[in-house]
C-alpha cells in the first residue's frame, strides 16, 4: 500500500514500506506526539546522569568509550566528549553508500531516538529530520563498519553534519556540513550529553539497506514466477506440475503461492492447450521444480523480512535509558548479528531465482532443448540473437555464488578485544545489494528472451498473465529481428522489476499475485 502522508516517527510502528516511501519515494518524515513525549522524560534521566548527581559511573556520559571505559571525564567536558566521538568514529573509507540508503538510514536513526530509550535531545532529531526532508545528505563512505557497536563509521559521518562538520550533498553538490545545512536554511546543533553516542550506536545502516532490499525482493519474487510462466510458454511446458493438490501434498508455504501464480499466469493459454497430448513425459527441473525453488526462496525471505521489521523499530543504542526504572543500562543491542543472518539469507534466496532463472534461459536458447531457433533468431549465422545475453545472465549468477558466502559467520575482534565477537554485517549488507542487482538482470534477460520465445509460437497465444507480461515487456525491448545492443533493453527491464511497473501491469489483468 502506497504511503502518501508524511511518516510519522514513534520507534513502535515504522514499516519496511514506510522507509521505502521516504527513502525512494520523498514522502516526508516527521516525529509523532508520542516519541516526544517519551524522548523528554529519557532526557531528563541522562541529564541526571551527567550532572553527576548520583554519583555512578554512566558508559559515554561521564567516562570514555570501548576500552576507555575505565576513564572518567569531568562533567564540563561531556559535551566535548560527545563532539570527539563523532571526529574520531568517522574513519569510513571507500565508495559512498547510494543515497537511497542514506536516506534511510537517516530514517531509521531518527526512528530509534523517537522511542524515547536513547536520551537524545527532540530538538537534535528534529534536525536529522529536516536535513532528510529538505535533502541534506550525508556522504557516507560504505566501508568501515563490523556491525558493532553497530555502524558506527557510517553513523559518526550520517551525524558530522549535524554539527556543521563534515561533507552534505544538497542538489547534487557536495559541501561541507555547514555550508550544506545554510544552503537548506538550517543551523547546526551543539551536541550535549549521550548524544554522539545515541547518534553512533544501532544498526541503522544494515537495517536500512536490508528494509530496502526486501521491497526489491517482494518484486523480484513475482517476477521470478512473471518469467518462469513465460518461459513455460515459450518452451511448450506442462502446467501440471503446478497443480495446487500436488503441492497441498507438501504444504510449504512459498512453494504453494509460487504455483499458483504460474497457474494463474498460463490461464486460458492456448499455447499450452495445443500440446497437451504430446509425447514429452516430464519437464527440465528448472520448469517443473520451479515452485519449490521459488517457493523456497520465498519461505527465507520471510524470515528475514521479520527479523528486518523488527530491527527498524528497536532500541539499539548503548547504554539505553530506562525511564521508569531510573536507570540507564549497558547492553548489547546494537550487535548487529541478526541483521547479518537476515541479509546473508536475502542474498542466498535471490541468487537462486537467478540460478534457475538462466537453466531456463539456456534452454530458451539451445534449440536442442527448446525446439524453437537456436539463439531465439530467425536468420542465425548473420544474426547471433539471444546467445550472448545468456553469457551475461552465465556471468551473473556466477558472480552471486562468489557473493553469497555468508560474511556473517566472520568475527574480528575490535577495540583492543572488549569488543570480542561482531557480527560483519555491513560486508552482508553491501554483498546483499550487489546481488539485488545482479538478480534484477538476470530475470530480465529472461523476461526478454522468453516474450521472443513465445513470438515464435504464433498464431497461438500464452495466457491471460503471459499476454500482459508480453505487452510489457514489448513496450520496453522491441523484437530482436535483427542483432542490435541488447545492454540497455536489460537495464530498462531491470529498472521495471525493481520499481515495480512490471508486476503491476501483470496484475492490472490477472489480480494481484501472492
Amino acid at each position: 500500500m502506497a504511503v502518501t502522508t508524511a511518516v510519522l516517527l514513534n520507534g513502535d510502528d515504522l514499516r519496511v514500506e514506510d522507509v521505502w516511501a521516504v527513502a525512494i519515494d520523498r514522502v516526508p518524515a516527521a516525529l509523532a506526539e508520542d516519541g516526544r513525549d517519551r524522548m523528554r522524560a529519557a532526557r531528563e534521566l541522562v541529564e541526571k546522569a551527567a550532572s553527576g548527581a548520583a554519583g555512578e559511573h554512566t558508559y559515554g556520559i561521564n567516562t570514555g568509550f570501548g576500552r576507555f571505559v575505565e576513564k572518567t571525564i569531568p562533567p564540563e567536558l561531556s559535551e566535548e566528549l560527545q563532539l570527539r566521538l563523532l571526529r574520531s568514529h568517522a574513519c569510513g573509507v571507500g565508495d559512498p553508500y547510494p543515497d537511497e540508503v542514506v536516506r534511510a538510514a537517516m530514517l531509521l536513526r531518527a526512528n530509534t531516538l523517537a522511542k524515547g530509550y536513547s536520551g537524545a535531545r527532540i530538538e537534535t532529531v528534529e534536525l536529522l529530520i529536516e536535513c532528510l526532508n529538505r535533502g541534506v545528505l550525508p556522504i557516507v563512505p560504505s566501508r568501515g563498519s563490523v556491525g558493532a557497536s553497530g555502524d558506527l563509521a557510517p553513523l559518526a559521518h550520517l551525524a558530522l553534519p549535524l554539527v556543521g562538520e563534515g561533507w552534505a550533498a544538497v542538489d547534487g553538490e557536495t559541501l561541507p556540513g555547514a555550508e550544506a545545512l545554510s544552503r537548506a536554511g538550517l543551523e547546526p546543533v551543539r551536541l550535549q550529553a549521550k548524544e554522539g553516542l545515541s547518534l553512533v550506536n544501532g544498526t541503522q545502516f544494515m537495517a536500512a539497506m536490508g528494509a530496502l532490499a526486501l521491497v526489491r525482493a517482494r518484486r523480484l519474487v513475482k517476477a521470478a514466477d512473471i518469467a518462469c510462466a513465460l518461459s513455460v510458454e515459450a518452451l511448450q511446458g506442462s502446467r501440471v506440475s503446478f497443480r495446487p493438490e500436488i503441492h497441498a501434498l507438501r504444504p510449504l508455504r512459498g512453494q504453494g503461492e509460487s504455483a499458483a501464480n504460474v497457474i494463474r499466469l498460463v490461464e486460458g493459454s492456448a499455447i499450452i492447450e495445443a500440446h497437451r497430448w504430446c509425447d514429452k513425459v516430464q519437464d527440465a527441473y528448472s520448469l517443473r521444480c520451479a515452485p519449490q525453488v521459488h517457493g523456497a526462496s520465498r519461505d527465507l525471505l520471510r524470515y528475514a523480512e521479520e527479523t528486518i521489521g523488527v530491527e527498524v523499530n528497536s532500541a539499539t543504542d548503548n547504554p539505553l535509558v530506562f525511564v521508569d526504572e531510573g536507570e540507564l543500562v549497558s547492553n548489547g543491542n546494537f550487535h548487529g548479528q541478526p541483521v547479518a543472518f537476515a541479509l546473508d539469507s536475502i542474498a542466498i534466496a535471490l541468487a537462486e531465482l537467478a540460478s534457475i532463472s538462466e537453466r531456463r534461459v539456456e534452454r530458451l536458447v539451445n534449440p536442442s532443448l527448446s525446439g524453437l531457433p537456436a539463439f531465439l533468431t530467425a536468420d542465425g549465422g548473420l544474426n547471433s540473437g539471444f546467445m550472448i545475453p545468456q553469457y551475461v545472465a552465465a556471468a551473473l549468477v556466477s558472480e552471486n555464488k562468489v557473493l553469497c558466502h555468508p560474511a556473517s559467520v566472520d568475527s574480528i575482534p575490535t577495540s583492543a578485544g572488549q569488543e570480542d565477537h561482531v557480527p560483519m554485517g555491513n560486508a552482508s549488507a553491501l554483498k546483499c545489494w550487489v546481488v539485488l542487482g545482479n538478480v534484477e538482470r538476470a530475470l530480465a534477460i529472461e523476461l526478454l528472451a522468453a516474450v521472443q520465445g513465445v513470438e515464435f509460437l504464433a498464431p497461438l497465444e500464452p495466457g491471460v498473465g503471459v499476454r500482459a507480461a508480453h505487452t510489457f515487456v514489448r513496450g520496453i525491448s522491441p523484437a530482436l529481428d535483427e542483432d542490435r545492443p541488447l545492454a540497455s533493453d536489460i537495464e530498462r527491464m531491470a529498472d521495471a522489476i525493481r520499481s515495480g511497473e512490471l508486476v503491476a501491469a501483470v496484475e492490472r489483468e490477472v489480480g494481484e499475485l501472492s
